[in-house]
């Protein structure tokens, strides 16, 4: 009787896997190519830099002395959560020049510290610490789950721009978006859209923030979300050869660029770079130059399928860039 159930639970089991196979296989996404607004609060204060404190007796670095750095996100003050630049403010004014005990993240280490602020000469009490508790941008949507709303986009993390650390997100959400203009790449300075977007007026909610993408769903349709879903590619099934990129680089106006892979890295591939891809359409290079920021998470599409999304770009050749596979965003989104 055992051997009889260790059998049918085997049956199962694979039962399961071909189904998801299938599933996946047969799953239809909106590819979106459109910019969208992005607004990201961090779970926790992010420390830019440490910088001296100007006091009375001179330069003082109490946090620097005590071991904070750059990229440690600071969770609490004397046992108060803080979320916000102005909840540390307080928090440290309270102080009044007594050790403070401050609890913060180094990667995966959640560690405690002692920090006494000094008062500078402006008469407030400070840390000696530069922080950022959130961040507003630019990206590209990838693709839209045409029932359920749920969204994958810039294909990459949103990281902190000083010290290049992802996010620890809090909250976030996006908004409606379109490109007033653009600042064209060249060789050694990449270029970017311009975008104008409403911060005020949400049309989504962004749920994750991860090394292949941000993640969410839509909570307001937008006339480019109603273009044709496509089937999905796996990996196996990306080429080497023409493909092409969907983009918005002008207004609200989404088109398709020729693009070429160039090189494949499915066995070595790093965080949004699975595969290596060059601009070749002529109207594109026109406009941007290649490949520009915010132009991140511009869907990839070849033989008819949704295979990926443009991630990266080359300082020193904006023609050239990299993509990650749709697969490997799917999975991180479920």
């Amino acid at each position: 009787m055992a051997q009889i159930s260790k059998k049918f639970i085997s049956f199962l089991v694979v039962l399961a896997m071909l189904f998801t196979v299938a599933f996946a296989s047969e799953r239809r996404l909106v590819p979106g190519g459109h910019t969208t607004g992005i607004k990201l609060f961090s779970d926790g204060v992010v420390v830019v830099r440490t910088v001296p404190v100007d006091t009375e007796k001179g330069s003082s670095h109490p946090a620097k002395t005590a071991g904070l750095k750059e990229g440690d996100l600071i969770l609490k003050i004397n046992g108060k959560a803080v979320d916000t630049n102005e909840e540390l403010k307080a928090e440290v004014e309270k102080c009044k020049g007594i050790a403070a005990e401050i609890v913060y993240r180094r990667g995966d280490d959640t560690k405690t510290v002692r920090v006494t602020p000094e008062k500078s000469k402006d008469g407030t009490h400070q840390l000696g610490l530069w922080v950022r508790d959130s961040m507003a941008g630019i990206g590209t949507v990838t693709f839209i789950d045409p029932q359920s709303g749920e969204f994958g986009a810039l294909g990459h993390g949103i990281c902190d721009v000083e010290t290049n650390f992802l996010i620890p997100m809090r909250a976030g959400s996006v908004m409606e978006s379109k490109v007033k203009a653009v600042h064209k790449g060249a060789a050694g300075s990449p270029g970017e859209l311009v975008g104008d977007y409403e911060l005020r007026e949400d049309s989504g909610v962004i749920r994750k923030n991860t090394d292949q993408g941000i993640f969410g769903v839509f909570t307001k349709d937008c006339d480019w979300m109603k273009r044709e879903a496509l089937p999905i590619a796996e990996k196996h099934e990306v080429e080497l050869g023409s493909a092409t990129i969907l983009s918005n680089v002008d207004g609200n106006d989404v088109r398709e660029y020729q693009i070429k892979i160039t090189q494949i890295y499915e066995e070595k591939e790093e965080n949004g770079k699975s595969m290596m891809i060059r601009i070749t359409d002529p109207k594109l290079i026109e406009k941007t130059g290649g490949i520009v920021q915010g132009m991140s998470g511009s869907p990839i599409i070849q033989n008819g399928k949704l295979i990926g999304a443009v991630t990266h770009v080359l300082i020193n050749d904006p023609l050239v860039g990299y993509g990650i596979f749709i697969e490997n965003m799917l999975d991180v989104a479920s």
